[in-house]
Order: C-alpha cells, then structure tokens, then sequence
C-alpha cells in the first residue's frame, strides 16, 4: 500500500524584517496501521518568504520533499480550506491528488508541538498573533436514500484490542496506533457498529468521504452525525428512544475521556467475522 501525506501551508507567528508574516510548508506521512512506528514516518518542513506564497513555490517545495521521501503519496490531506486553490492547484502541478480532510492526525501533533517548542525560539516570534480563520460549515446532510434504515448499535473495545487490528478481515478501512493519542492498553474506546445486507456498498461510499470523527449533536433533537471532508457532515441517526439517548451522551463522555479517540464499522450482520469497513477515528481541534 502507497503511502498518504498531510499538509499545512500557511503564515506561523512570525515576523521578518519588514513586518511580515513567514509562511511555512509542513509534510509528513499519516499512520495507515496500529503497528506504525513514529519514527518510521516521513516529515518535510520549509520556511516561505511572505513575498513568494503562491502555488508555484509550494509546488517545489512539494517536489523537493518527494526528492527527499524517496517516493511520490497516493494522495494529500489537508485542513485549511482558506487555501484550497493554491494546495490543489501545487499538488495537480505534481501529478498527486489532494483532498480536504481533517483526518491530519500527525500534522496536528505536529503543528501543536511546533507552536510550543520551535516558533518561539525564532528571531521575530509573536505570541498568539496566528488567529485562525474560522469558517462558516454546512449543515449536516441526510444520508444517501439508498444507504438509510440501517441498525447499528454503541460498542465499546480496549486499546489492546486494537494489536491485532492489522490481522482483522476488513476491506475498507484506516487506523494509526492507539498510543499516539496517548492513550494506553487498558483505555476503553467506544465506537459505533452499522449493521447492513449493504454493509459493502455503504463501507465503499464511506471510504470516499476522508472520515473524520463521529459526534452527537443536540442542536436539533439528538442526532449522530459523521463528519467528513473538511465541512461535510452526515446525520447518521436521529435518536428519540430514551435509553438511546442516554447511550449516546455515554459514548459522547468515553470519547471524551479517550482524547477524542473513536472508531466505526461496518458489517452485513451481529454475527458476521469480518468487516466492510472499520475505521479508528479521532476528534480534534484544529489551529
């Protein structure tokens, strides 16, 4: 299997000698497996004057860092919808494909590790000057006609549960090992199962959809939405059976109390071995 990339190209809380923000080009490769070793995975990071952000000095610095891993990804995530344009039109110049994605696990760590230990140390840093743009997202949408109606119920697993994952039968699917988001063989992690006669079908569609986490959503009644993309959202389930509900606020507390760590699968039936799809999943707060 190719590998998958995650990017951030945008202006860092720091000044040049004219006053103006340096930009910074951030790579590095997404943990596909519960067996990943950190080390293990690719990282490429460059400063960009202010005077020369566009998709052209982003497009070298793109082939530059697949000079250096060796090897071009699959394809690119990336979180910043701001900059759309330029991502994608510097990706297409390099024959990868990008997509909006908040499914950036390792960039986050990065970026977050970044802001704390290394911006600050830089000549010109200026603390908490990097406002983050906050873009209005789309109300969730109904699921396909075709893929509504299906059962599913809230299952909870251990960190160790998730060892043997790789060995599991599964035919669309993504994970990254539990201990990056610190958490430990005994964490109990909850996840959602879908029961569907289309369970292959429906894990084919999800996988197109760059998952990002599951959330319950008490804005209008009480519903479980899947969110996707960069602003896509789903809504899987309207809940209104009380025992449910109370379910649904205890999966909502776990995942809490996992760092935000989820997972969803798919499968045709309760009694099936195998899965359609199974996805590790991680809610975060993106800069």
């Amino acid at each position: 299997m190719g590998s998958i990339w995650e990017l951030d190209y945008y202006s860092r809380p720091i000044l040049d000698e004219n006053n103006k923000k340096i930009w910074e080009v951030l790579v590095c490769e997404s943990p596909l497996d519960t067996r990943t070793k950190a080390d293990s995975l690719f990282r490429y990071a460059q400063y960009c004057p202010s005077t020369q952000v566009n998709s052209g000095w982003l497009r070298t610095a793109l082939q530059e860092a697949i000079n250096q891993a060796g090897v071009a990804p699959l394809k690119i995530r990336f979180f910043r919808r701001q900059m759309n344009n330029m991502i994608t039109k510097a990706c297409e110049e390099v024959g990868i494909p990008a997509q909006a994605s908040r499914r950036t696990l390792m960039l986050n760590q990065w970026l977050q590790e970044r802001m704390e230990q290394v911006y600050p140390q830089e000549v010109g840093y200026q603390e908490a000057s990097n406002a983050s743009v906050r873009l209005e997202s789309p109300l969730p949408q109904r699921l396909p006609d075709a893929l509504e109606g299906q059962q599913w119920i809230f299952v909870t697993l251990t960190g160790a549960d998730f060892a043997e994952m790789h060995e599991w039968e599964i035919a669309f699917g993504e994970s990254f090992p539990i201990e990056f988001a610190n958490l430990s063989p005994e964490s109990r992690i909850p996840g959602v199962l879908i029961f569907s006669p289309r369970a292959l079908p429906l894990a084919g569609w999800m996988s197109g959809l760059e998952l990002a986490w599951l959330r319950l959503d008490t804005s209008k009644g009480t519903r479980l939405v899947l969110e996707t993309g960069a602003t896509e959202s789903w809504i899987l389930a309207n809940i209104k059976n009380l025992q449910t509900i109370a379910e649904a606020s205890s999966f909502e507390e776990a995942k809490q109390k996992a760092n935000g760590v989820h997972f969803i699968g798919v499968q045709s039936d309760a009694r099936a071995e195998s899965f359609a799809g199974f996805w590790l999943l991680q809610e975060v707060n993106l800069p």
